[in-house]
This record gives C-alpha cells, structure tokens and sequence, in this order.
C-alpha cells in the first residue's frame, strides 16, 4: 500500500484505526480550492506540514474552512517531484514526552507548485496571486531566504539582477515573490497579508523590508509604477509572528513504524540540494503560534484550533522571549557543543550534566534576567518546559548538526540582544556573561571543523563558511590568533554587537585557544566556565 489518494478510499477503515484521517471531502476542497485560492504557502518544509497544514485540517474537519492550502517551493524543486507522487498527502507523528505516538494521515494541501518561471507551474502562481479570494501568503523559507546581501552589505549578484530585470523577469526568490504581487496590482490591487512565519525575531519587519526594496529598487529604474510601491505600503500587510515547534529531519524509527503497517515508499530522501523530504514529518507535541492580527482580505478561523492572534508588541515580546533567552539560544548553545563533543542527538546531549548545566546557566541566570514578559506567556514556565520536557524527549529526533546550520545568521538575534540589554541595563554587568561568550568562542571553534577528539567532522552548510574559513592552518596549542578571527568579533552583522568596542572580544579569544590547546581542552573551558559560575 502507497499513501495516495487510493489509500483513503479502499483502505479497510479497520486498517486505519491507528490513524486520524481526513474528515471532509478532499476532492470538493480541492475544487473549491483551485478555484476560489484562499492560502498560498511558500515553502514546503517540516514545520509548514507538521504544523500550519494539521490546523487547516482541524478547521476542515470542523466544517469552518472549505479550502485548504496551495504550496509553492522555491528553493529546491525535487521536493516538489517527491511529494506529489503522494497525491499531496502528509503523514504527521507527533511524537509524545510519555513515548506515546499519534499518527495522522493530513489531506489539507491540495496542489505542491514549482515557483519556475520556466514551469506552467509559474503561470498557475500568477492566476492565483490575481484571485480577489487570496487571504493571504504564508512563508517558511528560514532566516537566510530574507538576506539580500553578504556580510559586507553588498547586494548578491541575482538579487542585483533583479533589480535591473524588472518582475518579468526576477529570478530570486523574494524577486519573484514581489513580481507576483506585481501582477496582482495589476489585475486588482486587493489587498493581501505575507505572512512569515520563519523562527526569526521581527521576521514580518524583515519581510517588509525585503519586499519594499524590490519594489523602491525597480520604481528607481522606471520598471514599475509609484502606485505599485503604494500599494504594497497601504494594502498589504506583514503580520508579525512568533512560531514554536521541534520538527526534525525524517527519522527512520518513524519510518519502520509505517512500514510495519504495510505502507510502500516512506523512505527520507535527500536530494541534490540536500532537503531531507519524505512523506511524512514528525515532531513534538508542543507547538505555540502567535501572529499579529493583521488581514486586510480575511484569514483562516485558527483561532478555534489554538492559534493565538494579537497585537504587534505583544508577537514581539513573545518572539524576543523564546528567540534571545528561553529556546533559541539554548538550541544553539546545544548545536556547536553537541558537534565538538560529537553527539548526535540533542536528547541525549541532556544526558551530560555539563552541557545540562550549561544551558540551565545561559537560560535562567543570563536569559531570564533580561528577559521581557509577553503576560500571555510565562517566560520561566516556558524555559522550564524546555529544559525539563522538551530538549529531553528521547522521541524528538533531532541533532546538533542539524541546528547547527546557518548559525553565522542566528547568532546575532540570539545572543546579540542578550549583550545589549546588558549593556544599557542600571543593574547588569555585560562582563558577568560566562556562557554567551563561550559560545562565541565555542562557534569559532567548531569552525574548525576539529572536534575536542582531534578528528575532522562536517561542518553544517552556511552561507559564511567560504568566507570564514578559520579551519585551514587550525593546529592545537597555536598560540598565533588568525587575523580573520580578530577582524570577525568587530563584525555587528554576525554576533550583534561589536564585541570589541563593548568589551567582550579580549574574554572570546581567550575561550577561543583554551579549547584548542590539546585534545580534551573544549571539555575542561566547559567545566572550568561552570565552576567560575558556580
């Protein structure tokens, strides 16, 4: 048996009694759907399926929503070739604290779109931008899908491209987005609300931002009109949001699981661009969603499946909360130690009393002192749940290396503002920090791509890893500093301040070649960092 559309309507419903299942007619949303566009999702991957698509589907089991979700891709096209062959049908395992596993078969997205400007596909995304029915577009393409530039502030080559070419012809990501909303001014100029919901702090500002550029870019070169640029400051809307939830690559575990059902094809594949896609996702339990209440042509009823929808200030103290002090940092922290010491699941990394305490040090004493309440969240609650549940869940799958990616665009939210709020607190003392800047010293360490055994490991994919390149030369007991490294601890982009003018640099680099003295010598800062604490 194949999960497809045949597996719904023949399968014996004895043989489906382990699985949720769809509770709506799934052919009649998808009419609806394809005719009346309603939600248009960017972005294919974990949290989107596990997450946002399960909700539609509570609303369509409900009788509250009558269309589902379109998704286009526009990063890595196979995954599009991959999940279409499931006739669009995700599998979703939540995987439970207690070892229990709950399994539902979601049958919310109704077509997966290639965002190709070559493709037929393209031209389907141009009619569906110019629906007058089109909510909203929500987008999950990670924090370094909204850069526009390198660390030196120069634009990237197809980004500058796009900015002569005009929308008929933008070839990056977010140029084609903004070349689809052009189209969509063309044809009606109905209001419209992006959406992002990526793991970044502000991420709606920085949408905002990126869309605007395009656009200011190409009224600059005479390629659109001023009331284009306009309508996208008046009519459409970029709702803030804060999104929560542990969705991990593929896990073959789950996998058995299925196949022991008697399902064909639940193989993770790993394709050329190095997606992990399979289809199913799993995940954990807890999952938190805030947005800013913010559609100017309607939205979804989520509110009846637990979403929470507010005010801007209230997202972003939410947001700050789990980005800064009482998640993010802790996964980071996690990331580059679980890769020195070699682990290679994070549940098992809370099995060591030393990285444990660790990351209890950079929560509780350095986090939570500066940590603003949201009220509709309790910061020390949340914290808790996150070091006494949720990190330790033997059934989350997830790794260091997996965190670990793209850290050079993280470090600066969720560490960065840490060190401000330091910095301008009556109270606080930026040179109290002991594990902020340990991770620092920890990152350019993992640079190296030497682990605290001697042995060479893979460094998870960046976008700065060329430019760093602090592994060649990298020797134990060097007592020269490389000159990059000193330049990089200026550098406000990476690690949010410059840790030089504000005192920290002196205490990273010391960090910095205490573990690279000798085989063992990440093990001992770490213990020696936590005795100083202690």
């Amino acid at each position: 048996m194949r999960l497809t559309n045949e597996l719904l309507e023949q399968m014996p419903l004895d043989e489906l009694k382990n699985f949720k299942t769809p509770e709506y007619d799934r052919v009649k949303v998808k009419e609806k759907t394809l005719r009346e566009p309603t939600w248009l999702q960017l972005g294919a991957g974990n949290i989107f399926r596990a997450f946002l698509a399960t909700h539609q589907q509570q609303l369509l089991n409900q009788g509250m929503e009558d269309t589902g979700i379109i998704v286009a891709e526009g990063y890595d096209y196979e995954i599009v070739d991959i999940l279409k062959t499931y006739d669009e049908l995700t599998i979703n395992v939540l995987l439970h604290s207690d070892g229990s596993v709950e399994k539902e078969i979601v049958g919310s997205i109704v077509d997966y779109l290639k965002m190709d400007r070559n493709s037929q596909d393209f031209d389907r995304l141009k009619e569906i931008f110019r629906a007058p029915s089109l909510q909203m577009v929500s987008l999950t393409i990670t924090e370094k899908g909204y850069s526009l530039s390198n660390s030196a502030k120069a634009y990237f080559p197809s980004v500058l491209s796009d900015f002569t070419n005009g929308p008929d012809k933008a070839e990056s990501y977010l140029g084609k987005l903004v070349a689809l909303m052009h189209e969509r001014f063309l044809a009606n100029a109905t209001p419209l609300a992006l959406v992002s919901m990526d793991n970044m702090s502000h991420n709606g500002e920085k949408l905002q931002t990126a869309v605007l550029t395009y656009a200011e870019k190409w009224l600059e070169n005479d390629l659109v009109s001023p009331e284009f640029v306009d309508y996208l400051k008046e009519k459409v809307t970029f709702p803030w949001s804060m999104i929560d939830k542990i969705t991990p690559r593929p896990d073959v575990t789950v996998q058995h699981l299925f196949e022991e059902a008697g399902l064909e094809a639940m193989s993770p594949c790993e394709t050329e661009k190095h997606s992990f896609v399979a289809p199913y996702v799993n995940g954990e339990e807890t999952e938190y969603l805030v947005i800013e209440d913010l559609f100017p042509n309607g939205r979804p009823k989520l509110e009846k499946t637990g979403i929470q929808f507010t005010d801007r200030g209230t997202v972003n103290k939410v947001e700050t909360m789990k980005v800064t002090t009482c998640l993010n940092p802790l996964h980071t922290c996690l990331a580059i130690f679980g890769c020195l010491l070699d682990y290679h699941s994070i549940h098992s990394e809370m099995k060591d009393n030393e990285l444990r305490e660790l990351v209890k040090i950079l929560g509780y004493h350095e986090g939570l002192p500066v940590v603003v309440d949201p009220v509709i969240l309790d910061p020390k609650q949340f914290l808790d749940e996150v070091i006494e549940k949720r990190l330790p869940n033997i059934f989350i799958p997830d790794t260091p290396q997996r965190i670990a990616t793209d850290t050079s665009q993280k470090l600066a939210v969720r560490f960065g503002e840490t060190v401000k709020a330091y910095i301008s607190s009556d109270d606080l003392n930026v040179n109290e920090l002991k594990v902020i800047p340990l991770v620092f010293a920890g990152w350019l360490r993992y640079l190296t791509g030497i682990n605290d055994f001697g042995e060479p490991f893979k460094v998870s994919p960046d976008p700065l890893l060329e430019e760093l390149n602090l592994s060649v030369g990298f020797e134990f007991g060097a007592e020269a500093i490389d000159p990059t490294l000193l330049s990089l601890l200026s550098d406000k982009k990476i690690f949010g301040v410059d840790l030089v003018s504000v005192g920290l640099s002196d205490k990273v680099i010391s960090l910095y070649q205490a573990m690279g003295t000798e085989v063992g010598a990440i093990r001992q800062t770490i213990r020696n960092v936590i005795n100083e604490k202690n």
